[in-house]
């Protein structure tokens, strides 16, 4: 007996969205990401307002703040990731938009704080264009 083709607007039989099986398995994997790149943001923030000698001493850059201020900006930015993270991974439908927002805010402070710790800044740019193309590439199986 053969199948019939499934009618037109009905759900598809795909078990993913529109981007696979790789981008259904990297949703979860950017909102793993999204939670470590937000806690590694956190103890970036604990340690900018603890001490001041710890990241390096930056002179004639255009977007000089004092590393204090460094460190209030990389905690609570580091406290939201990693709300958004859980939330995408508990499959919150606001949370994945809340997190292609945030990572990209978090790529633009990591750009600027590239001269104060330049690979883990890089590390994070990184982590935050693959949340951001995860995020963007599957789609819930409710937008079918």
């Amino acid at each position: 007996m053969a199948q019939s083709a499934p009618a037109p607007g009905s759900a598809r039989p795909t078990g993913g969205g529109h981007g696979g099986a790789w981008a259904a398995g990297g949703t979860m994997f950017a909102g793993v990401l999204l939670l470590v790149d937000g806690l590694l943001s956190v103890f970036k923030g604990i340690t900018g307002i603890a001490t001041d000698d710890v990241y390096a001493v930056v002179d004639n850059y255009t977007f000089a703040f004092n590393v204090t201020s460094w460190g209030w900006i990389h905690l609570v930015l580091g406290v939201i990731l990693v709300i958004v993270g859980i939330g995408i991974l508990r499959g919150a439908a606001w949370a994945r938009g809340a997190g292609v927002g945030l990572a990209a805010l978090n790529i633009i402070a990591n750009f600027i704080w590239l001269p104060y710790q330049p690979v883990w800044a890089v590390v994070s740019i990184a982590i935050d264009a693959f949340v951001i193309w995860a995020l963007c590439t599957d789609r819930p199986k409710e937008a079918y």
